[in-house]
C-alpha cells in the first residue's frame, strides 16, 4: 500500500534538511513554493509541515515562517549526564564561554540547597552554554569552595565541569533534582541568548549529588526553541 503523499513530502523535505540543503536557522520554502515544487495541495504541505514540527526539525514562526530548528537539546528520556554529554549523545558540539567567574558567599537559598552553612564561600560560575555555536541557555553554577579548593583558579572555558570535578576532585555523579519553571528572558540576558527582552524561557534549578552529598547548585535560563522536555510516563 502506498504511503500517503503528505509522509511522501515530508520525508523528502526531512532529508533535505538532513543533507544540508536549509541549514539550522534557514527558512524553508513558503507553501506555494512547496505546493509548485512538489505538485500538490496546501493541506498536503500542511500536513507535511506539521509532521516535521512534531519531530522537533521545524519550527513555526507567526507571520515569519517555517524555520529549521538550530540545535536542540532534549531533556529527559536520559541518566545522569552533564550538558557535554548530552550534546554529544545528539551529535551536537557543544560550548561554554565563561560570562563570569567569581567566589561569593552562600545566601539562604544556595546554603539549604548545597548542605552548607550560610556564608560559606561558593564558586560562582556564570557561562554561555552553546551547541555547534547557536545559544542555548545561560548556566549559574554554585559549588561549595570547602569542598572543591582552588576550583576558582581553574580555566573553565569549554571544559565539562563535572568532567573536572571528577579527575581533579573524585566526584562520582550520583543523582540530581531538577525543577522546571516558565519564565522570562532579562534583559542583561536576552542580546546573549539572541532574543528579545522579556522572551519565554525555560526556568531550570538543578541541585547534583555524589556520594558525599549535594555539590552544585545550578539555576539556567534556556531558550524553549533550542531546549525541549520529552518524559516517558507510565502507568505502575
Amino acid at each position: 500500500m502506498a504511503a500517503p503523499l503528505y509522509h511522501v513530502v515530508a520525508s523528502d523535505l526531512r532529508n533535505k534538511i538532513n543533507e544540508g540543503v536549509w541549514p539550522p536557522e534557514s527558512r524553508l520554502p513558503n507553501e506555494a513554493e512547496l505546493c509548485k515544487r512538489y505538485g500538490v495541495s496546501r493541506i498536503t504541505v500542511r500536513h507535511a509541515v506539521a509532521i516535521l514540527v512534531s519531530e522537533g526539525l521545524v519550527v513555526r514562526s507567526q507571520g515569519s515562517g517555517t524555520f529549521v530548528r538550530g540545535a536542540t537539546i532534549t531533556a529527559g528520556l536520559r541518566g545522569l549526564s552533564s550538558f557535554t554529554e548530552e550534546m554529544s549523545a545528539q551529535g551536537v558540539k557543544s560550548g561554554g564561554t565563561v560570562l563570569e567567574k567569581k567566589v561569593a558567599s552562600a545566601t539562604e537559598e544556595q546554603a539549604l540547597a548545597l548542605g552548607v552553612p550560610e556564608g560559606a564561600p561558593l564558586l560562582e560560575l556564570r557561562r554561555l552554554r552553546t551547541g555547534d555555536e547557536a545559544p542555548i541557555g545561560i548556566q549559574t553554577a554554585f559549588l561549595p569552595l570547602g569542598r572543591f579548593p582552588g576550583l576558582e583558579t581553574e580555566d573553565l572555558e569549554n571544559v565539562s565541569l563535572y568532567g573536572l570535578l571528577q579527575a581533579s576532585y573524585g566526584v562520582g555523579l550520583l543523582e540530581a533534582i531538577e525543577t522546571f519553571r516558565i519564565g522570562r528572558v532579562r534583559a542583561a540576558d536576552a542580546r546573549l541568548l539572541g532574543v528579545a527582552p522579556q522572551s519565554p524561557a525555560f526556568i531550570v534549578e538543578r541541585r547534583t549529588s555524589d556520594r558525599l552529598g549535594p555539590f552544585e547548585f545550578v539555576i539556567s535560563v534556556m531558550r524553549p526553541d533550542r531546549y525541549q522536555v520529552r518524559l516517558r510516563l507510565s502507568r505502575a
